[in-house]
């Protein structure tokens, strides 16, 4: 998979994306990340990206003439379709669900943006999506870009370690991971629970499964609505204490997915 960032701040994501997974993940070749420094793309001796935005106000403008030839270069010199992205606070919502859409891409293109955002001509030529990390203010589109690239490298076969570690990851069925423990059995008198030494592997799956749905129903119940649920799940969510509402209502979107 082939993934370029065009960034005002070259150092700084090559300094990020040179250690853990995508650093790993650069060195197999599964992942071929290339940083697109802006500023090449520029005519002036100041090397200028920016502007004073018409009509007015506080902040400066991401320039259309930079992003233009950065991104039609990117297209000339591509093999095949590049799907280029905005990193953007007015983009869709970045879950795992979108992640796994990009991970089936072969070549992304990701914009991050700065300043007070960019030009309106690049989202309305120049891009074909547009990507939020979150309802929150950043200084620029570095740090969202190596979100999505860190999610979507772990989708990448081979990145991982093992392969069934990125099934069983958090939100990769809807739900939060269940709890995880290691070596001492034991330490300050917290004990790992007793099911987990007992090496029946039945019986841990059932208890890890227990553990996602009430991790989910107490901390994220918003998510039970688009996971994966059976009617087993339900009933343990009953016993967890799941109001009728909320059963309800899953008994229901779950009929309704069937049917699909």
């Amino acid at each position: 998979m082939i993934i370029e960032i065009v960034t005002l701040f070259p150092a700084m994501v090559e300094q990020c994306a040179s250690h853990s997974i995508i650093g790993r993940a650069r060195e197999s070749g599964a992942l071929q990340l290339r940083v697109v420094d802006l500023r090449d793309y520029t005519h002036d001796r100041h090397r200028t990206a920016d502007d004073a935005p018409y009509g007015g106000g506080a902040g400066m403008v991401m320039k259309v003439e930079p992003l233009d030839e950065a991104i039609t270069g990117l297209r000339r010199n591509a093999q095949g379709t590049v799907r280029v992205i905005l990193m953007s606070p007015q983009g869709r919502r970045l879950d795992q669900r979108v992640v796994e859409e990009l991970a089936r891409e072969s070549h992304l293109a990701l914009i991050c943006g700065h300043y007070e955002g960019v030009d309106e001509r690049v989202r309305e030529h120049l891009v074909d999506d547009e990507i939020s990390i979150g309802d929150y203010v950043l200084t620029g589109g570095e740090l969202p870009a190596l979100v999505l690239v860190d999610a979507v490298a772990r989708l990448i076969p081979g990145v991982l370690g093992k392969a069934e570690s990125a099934e069983e990851e958090s939100f990769r069925d809807g739900l939060l991971e269940y709890p995880q423990y290691t070596r001492p059995e034991e330490y300050r008198g917290w004990r790992v629970p007793e099911v987990l030494l007992s090496g029946h592997h039945a019986m841990i799956a059932r208890w890890r499964r227990r553990e996602s749905l009430r991790r989910t129903l107490e901390r994220r119940p918003d998510l039970l609505a688009c996971a994966r649920l059976t009617a087993d799940d339900l009933e343990v969510l009953k016993e967890l204490g799941a109001d009728e509402a909320l059963l309800e209502e899953l008994g229901r979107t779950r009929g309704e997915a069937r049917k699909v």
